[in-house]
């Protein structure tokens, strides 16, 4: 295991790499709340598949720094793997997995330039049209009631009361059955200041902000960002998911890329990796080996 810091330009991303840097190229996106410890099982795992893996800490989130042009909006972040992709040598055979944001990022990403992936893993947040529409039905949004409580301006002061307490109970509601001491230990050094929480909730306020893109030359990212997925893709789902609702199978696979899959597994929540890791990992080497 070792680290590495690379220059973006708007923001300088600091990783935890697994493997060999000459080995093919798997980059892993982590998710809200939560840091780049949170694929301290899977990381490895790939790495034993024979991958150079790169787990970044998100824009925004600490050790990685603030951006400079202050941009949270999704194509930024889903840039950010891309030019990843560039720095790191990574070639045809690069996987591109994510949780959460990350797993957001991760369809916008393989969407606008799939040749640079050989295959993708997605958790917990389905494809980006699906979720969107998602978002219009009373279910989910009684789910998803963070996402608009996040544009209050007081949010930050609120969430960092009592050691981020309020994160924890996310945690604790997302997924019931899991104990997260050791990932608020993480989150707490990711998120403890408050430009930092501040750039994580901004991931959510760029949802619903009007302006234009704020790097105009990502518009062909922003233009991938609602396709159907043209990179073969894992979809995993917690049964128990407390933040977003089980999708319907034919729909899920209907919105990607042929060769695709999707599991929903059982007895597990929002952190189904961290839950279960086993189960995930049977599930991504049936998805790679096939």
């Amino acid at each position: 295991m070792g680290e590495l810091a690379l220059d973006l330009g708007d923001v300088t991303l600091r990783a935890i790499t697994y493997g060999s840097s000459d080995a093919p190229l798997a980059i892993c996106l982590h998710g809200f709340p939560d840091s780049a410890h949170t694929f301290r099982h899977l990381a490895p795992h790939l790495a034993d598949r024979g991958y150079h893996v790169v787990v970044p800490f998100l824009r925004g989130y600490a050790p990685s720094s603030l951006s400079k042009s202050d941009n949270y909006q999704l194509v930024a972040v889903a840039n950010d793997a891309l030019m990843l992709h560039d720095r790191l040598g990574g070639d045809e055979r690069a996987l591109l997995v994510g949780h959460d944001w990350g797993a957001a990022a991760t369809y916008v990403a393989t969407s606008a330039e799939p040749s640079r992936w050989r295959h993708a893993v997605t958790m917990a947040v389905p494809p980006m049209m699906l979720f969107a529409e998602a978002l219009s039905t009373f279910d989910q949004l009684r789910m998803s009631w963070y996402v608009f409580y996040f544009q209050n301006p007081f949010a930050e002061i609120v969430i960092e009361l009592r050691d981020l307490e309020f994160l924890e109970r996310l945690w604790r509601t997302w997924s019931p059955n899991y104990a997260p001491e050791e990932d608020m230990d993480h989150l707490r050094e990711a998120l403890g200041e408050r430009d930092h929480l501040r750039a994580a909730l901004g991931y959510y306020r760029a949802m619903f902000d009007a302006r234009p893109l704020l790097d105009a030359s990502l518009q062909h990212i922003a233009d991938a960002a609602f396709a159907p997925s043209r990179v073969p893709t894992l979809y995993l789902h917690g049964a128990e998911d407390g933040c977003f609702a089980p999708i319907d199978a034919a729909k899920v696979l209907g919105a990607l890329a042929p060769d695709s899959k999707y599991d929903v597994i059982r007895d597990v929540g929002h952190f189904l990796h961290l839950e279960q890791p086993g189960a995930v990992h049977r599930a991504l080497d049936a998805f790679l080996d096939n």
